[in-house]
Formats: structure tokens, C-alpha cells, sequence
């Protein structure tokens, strides 16, 4: 049986009812796979196993189409309704987590009648794992306010989100403040009927005015009113979630939330965070003094008695440093980055280097700037994308990968949707390599989309391991034969070599100071969270103003909350030092390259095979020594951040 994508309204009037149907419909399946098991269960456990894995996913394509509209869709109340069918489909979630009778279907399983099934036996084993750590062993009332907590943490986690997604500021400045703004972004924004020109704190506003903006006004402004989305509405519901997550950890037998959520990750245990934390944090310490060094030596030019660089001034100093000191002028790169390029470009890149084609389709999508692609492998369709690219009231306001279906061979195709917040004109060479990036992720979810589960499709491996082949595949656009495939300037001049490689030599200036702002955000998503196992709780701004003096190169901003708006604090909860965890992994695997030729087959053809394809199928240590041919280490990533 071939499988066929999803079709979606094809009128911005059927929106509301699709996405009720899809919800009823789909939770119906699922329901009814599960109440098979409880009533009338198959002989092989082969088989009991697939029909817990089909309704599970079924129940995550009501989860899955409620986060992504309910983050993209321009109607207020199709967002609505996404988030109520996810809360729905988190509530069915937990049910299922705390029935007894269902956990004991499984627990009857005899694992010799699956052992010759490897991937039967890993599911077992991860099913069983769920069900303890969902306190499934607790009494009714337990698990009555288990189930209680649960959907409480899901309604904040939305909440928080909306909250961030629409709270846009802005700023109001005299047309000659922003002097030093490039020519196309002057005319994106033009002066009102009061001689002002507004600034957003959105991406394609907020960062290239931090970088180029002359006026230390202006650039304080923006970096405040940025600063400030969400302050003070998510404090209280931030300080809910996270002391009802301690709950839900310590009800089911963990010192901490931190510990229950590294359980299930490459890292381990909790305690083992913070001394990742402090292992990066002293592997950046001379980099970063070293950064801040060459940093205030520019910044004292303009202000002889200044002993620190603020916040606010790092993005416009940075890049005087990386102008001046490696001849890199931003404004001159950004011109070799036009959008539609870039977008083609990255598509010819990837498709090349996987032995992929994009086929660009005509079907209904939520937003007229939407695109969509059919991805083609050797096999035919291997899967569908959707690249929404663009900033617009009520989206999202990161950059991320969301999926609309897991693929399981011959049931469901995979499709998945990069949402991102690009400038429709010109970019800074930074949001090509987020681009680049987020794509990574889109890859790993259409190619690993082909097995027989659902809970081993898309990027199912351990959370701390997901980023690591987005962060590689950064490395294709910061190489001057790559990008000059693509990036090229108005006349058609492709992007010249020897400004690539200054650009390589500039950007390795400041990795010090990102590394250790990296690590302030990963101890403050620790922290915050920690905490609630030593009693006194500090509130959420002095703990962060303490850990920034901690951790952070460049000081406090007074009166600002970032903590309000750092979405991370989310999804990834105490996780957030798994980018940087992920990032030692991606600068060993990109060490299996051929730096002078990084389209070379065998290398990426081995890396699409073992790392991409299996998805969670196999433990992510494993996969990588696989494609390695031994452990993961430190050394890549510490020459790199030395150098």
C-alpha cells in the first residue's frame, strides 16, 4: 500500500472544521486500538506491540497538528482549536500512562517471545520504562493528581508560548537615529505620519538594529523592549510549572525534575548537568577573556572609561570588531543573501549531498507565503515539506522544526514544517546558517520516516543528541565552495572565497562569549528547576541575575527579565545545555568530512544511513560510534573553541 500525504483545506473557511475533524477522527483510532488491547488483545506480543504503536500514533498526529497551527495558523481561532486538540491529546496521553490493567498487557509480555524482534524488544523495554515513570504503580488518588498535574503543565506550556508568541513590542525613532541601517531594510520601514519609523522587537528587526544602528539609543531600546516580552504575565505561570514538575518528579521517585528528565536522555542523571555546565564553562574561559579583551580595547575608543561592554552595545561592537579586525563588513555580506537564493540553495545543497530532489507542489496551505515540496530519494516520494519562513502576527517567533505526521512505511508519509523568521529581501549571513540549521532537523524527520514504528520515526533519538545533526550540517554554510553555489550579489558575482574565509576567521571571534552566554541559559534552565529540591526558592529574576554574573560574559541589563520570554524554558524545560551537548557531538561527526570536499559520497552517503535514516531505532552512542567507528569525544569540539 502506497501511502498518500495529508490533504489540507483547500479555503481558509474550512480550517475550523478540519481541524476538529482531524482530531475526532484520529483520537477515535486511537481509542479504539487501545480499548482492543484492554478487551481482546492479540496472541503475539509482536502484535500487541503494534497496536499500542499505531495508536499511539495516531493520538500523535492530534498532538502534532495541534502544536504546529496552534504556533502558525493567521486565524485566532484555529490556534484555539489546534491547542485544545493537543491538550486533548495530552490528557488521552496521560490516561493511558496511568491505567493499570493497559501496563499490565505489558507487563504479562514474556520477553523471550519478542527476542528475535530487536526493534520489538527496544519497544517493549521503552513502553514499560513509560508506564513506571508516569507513576502508573501509584494509588488512585496518586495518579488522580498525576493525571491533575499533567494537564496543568500542558495548558502553561501553552500558554507560556502564546503569551511570547504575541507579545510584540516596539520602539518609535527619529529617521536619523537609524543611521548606519542598511538601504533595503530603510525601505521596508517607512516613515509615518508622524515623521517616526517603528522597530519590532521580531527577528528581522530587533537583531540587524543591534548590529548596525549607530545610535547607542536606539540599540538600548530595542535590546530592552526585547528583553522585556512577557514580562511580568509568565513569571507566575514560569514558577507554576516549574514547582508543579518538581511534583510530578518527586511523586514518582525522583530528587528532581532534572533527574527525572535526564533519566531518558544520552546524559544520565541530573547531578551530571551542571557539571557539563561547568565543564564547557571552563573550556570557554580564556576564549571568552580573550573576546572581551579585543572587545572593550574597540569599545574604549568611543567610551576611554568603560570597564565592561553592556548587553546592549555587544552585537554593534562585535561586528566593528569583526569589520575592522578581519574585514568583514556585514552589510556588504548580506548582500550576496537574498532570500529566494538562499531557499533554492539550500535545497540544491542538501539535495546533492543526500541524493535528494525537491519538487516544489501546488497544494493548500495555511498562509499564501507558505511553500510546499515533495522530497525524492532513490525509492520515489520519500516525503513532504512545508517551508514557512516569514514573520506575521500570531506566529511563532523562532525558529523551529514542527511536524505534522511521523512516517511509518506504507501507512503515512512524513511531512514536516520548518517555521522560521526571516527577512523577505536581504539576510544576515547568521540567519542562513539558523536556516541551514533548522533544516538539519527537517531532514533527519522526512528520512527517517520509513521503519515499521511510529515511536522510532523522525527525530526520536535521545533530546540531548537531536541537535547535533542541525549542527552539522551548519558547516555547509560556512564553506566558500558551497555557498557559492548560491550566494551571489545583484550583478550575479558569486560571494568571493576570500571573504568566506574571512567570515570563517570572524566568526570564530566572540565563540568564547557565545559559549558561555550558551552555558548562563542552560544553568538558568537547570536552576530554575533545581532549585525547588533545596527548599528556598529564589525569585526567577534574582536567580537569573545571579547566574548571569556567574556564567555570562557581558553583565545585567537592570530592570530587564529575558528569563519572561526564553522559550526553552518550554519544551526543553532543565534540558537546555543539550545544545551545546550536541554541538561537542556535531564537531566530532563533522571530523568524518573531507573539508576540501564536503560533498565527497561515501562520507555523506554513511552519515545519511547510520545517523539520519534510523531515527530513534537505535541509542544515539550507538549510532554515532557506528558512523565514527568509535565513542563520541571532547577533542573536536575543544580544538575548535581554542583555536
Amino acid at each position: 500500500m502506497t501511502a498518500e500525504p495529508l490533504s489540507l483545506p483547500n479555503s481558509s473557511d474550512r480550517w475550523a472544521d478540519w481541524i476538529r475533524e482531524r482530531a475526532e477522527s484520529e483520537l477515535a483510532l486511537a481509542t479504539g486500538l487501545v480499548e482492543g488491547l484492554r478487551t481482546d488483545a492479540p496472541t503475539d506480543p509482536v502484535e500487541v506491540l503494534r497496536q499500542w504503536d499505531r495508536a499511539a500514533g495516531h493520538l500523535g498526529n492530534v498532538a502534532a497538528a495541534g502544536s504546529l497551527f496552534g504556533n502558525v495558523h493567521p486565524s485566532e481561532e484555529v490556534r484555539e482549536l489546534a491547542d485544545n486538540a493537543e491538550q486533548e491529546a495530552s490528557r488521552v496521553g496521560t490516561r493511558w500512562s496511568l491505567d493499570r490493567d493497559l501496563y499490565d498487557v505489558f507487563a504479562a509480555i514474556d520477553d523471550s517471545a519478542v527476542a528475535d524482534d530487536p526493534l520489538a524488544t527496544r519497544l517493549l523495554a521503552k513502553v514499560r520504562a513509560d508506564f513506571r515513570r508516569s507513576g502508573v504503580d501509584k494509588d488512585e488518588p496518586t495518579r488522580e493528581r498525576i493525571a491533575a498535574i499533567r494537564e496543568r503543565i500542558t495548558e502553561l506550556d501553552q500558554e507560556f508560548s502564546r503569551v511570547i508568541r504575541d507579545d510584540v513590542r516596539t520602539i518609535q525613532v527619529m529617521p536619523a537615529q537609524l543611521d548606519g541601517m542598511p538601504a533595503d531594510w530603510l525601505e521596508a520601514h517607512p516613515i509615518d505620519d508622524e515623521g517616526l519609523v517603528t522597530v519590532t522587537t521580531d527577528y528581522p528587526d530587533s537583531v540587524p538594529v543591534r548590529m548596525f544602528a549607530h545610535d547607542q539609543q536606539v540599540r538600548r531600546d530595542i535590546t530592552i523592549a526585547f528583553q522585556e516580552r512577557g514580562w511580568p504575565t509568565t513569571e507566575a505561570l514560569l514558577t507554576e510549572l516549574f514547582d508543579l514538575r518538581h511534583e510530578l518528579a518527586t511523586t514518582v521517585g525522583y530528587a528532581d525534575w532534572p533527574s527525572y528528565d535526564a533519566d531518558v536522555k544520552m546524559i544520565g542523571t541530573g547531578p551530571a548537568i551542571p557539571t557539563f555546565i561547568d565543564k564547557i564553562a571552563a573550556a570557554a574561559e580564556e576564549p571568552m577573556r580573550r573576546d572581551l579583551g579585543q572587545l572593550l580595547e574597540r569599545y574604549r575608543r568611543d567610551f576611554p572609561d568603560a570597564t565592561v561592554v553592556p548587553g546592549y552595545d555587544y552585537n554593534y561592537y562585535a561586528e566593528l570588531v569583526r569589520s575592522e579586525k578581519y574585514d568583514v563588513d556585514s552589510q556588504r555580506v548580506r548582500t550576496f543573501f537574498d532570500f529566494s537564493k538562499v531557499r533554492q540553495g539550500l535545497l540544491d545543497v542538501t539535495g546533492r549531498l543526500f541524493g535528494l530532489r525537491y519538487e516544489q507542489v501546488d497544494v493548500p496551505v495555511w498562509h499564501e507565503e507558505v511553500t510546499a515540496y515533495d522530497v525524492f530519494g532513490g525509492a520515489g516520494r520519500v516525503g513532504r515539506i512545508y517551508l514557512d519562513l516569514h514573520p506575521r502576527d500570531g506566529k511563532y517567533k523562532h525558529a523551529a522544526q514542527f511536524t505534522l505526521t511521523d512516517g511509518v512505511e506504507g501507512e503515512q508519509v512524513p511531512e514536516g514544517v520548518l517555521v522560521c523568521n526571516f527577512a523577505r529581501g536581504l539576510m544576515e549571513h547568521d540567519h542562513v546558517v539558523t536556516l541551514f540549521h533548522e533544516f538539519g532537523h527537517l531532514l533527519h524527520h522526512v528520512l527517517a520516516g520509513h521503519g515499521d514504528w511510529f515511536r522510532f520515526a523522525g527525530v526520536a533519538t535521545e533530546w540531548d543528541f537531536v541537535e547535533a545533526p542541525s549542527q552539522m550540517l551548519e558547516e555547509w554554510a560556512w564553506h566558500a565552495d558551497v555557498l557559492r553555489t548560491f550566494a551571489t550579489d545583484a550583478s550575479g558575482e558569486a560571494i568571493p572565497a576570500d571573504l568566506v574565509t574571512a567570515m570563517r576567521d570572524a566568526d570564530d571571534y566572540g565563540k568564547g562569549i557565545f559559549a558561555r552566554t550558551q552555558m548562563f541559559y542552560a544553568a538558568m534552565s537547570y536552576w530554575f528547576h533545581a532549585d525547588r529540591a533545596a527548599g528556598e526558592i529564589p525569585s526567577l529574576t534574582d536567580r537569573m541575575i545571579e547566574l548571569q554574573g556567574e556564567y555570562a560574559a557581558l553583565p545585567y541589563l537592570p530592570g530587564t527579565h529575558m528569563f519572561a520570554s526564553f522559550g526553552h524554558l518550554g519544551g526543553y524545560s532543565s534540558g537546555y545545555y543539550t545544545y551545546m551537548w550536541s554541538l561537542v557531538i556535531a564537531k566530532d561527526l563533522f571530523s568524518a568530512f573531507d573539508e576540501a570536499d564536503v560533498f565527497a559520497p561515501e562520507a555523506a552517503t554513511r552519515y545519511r544511513d547510520r545517523i539520519l535514516v534510523p531515527g530513534g531505532a537505535g541509542d544515539a552512542a550507538d549510532l554515532v560510534a557506528d558512523f565514527l567507528g568509535r565513542p563520541f569525544s571532547f577533542d573536536a569540539y575543544a580544538a575548535w573553541l581554542a583555536r
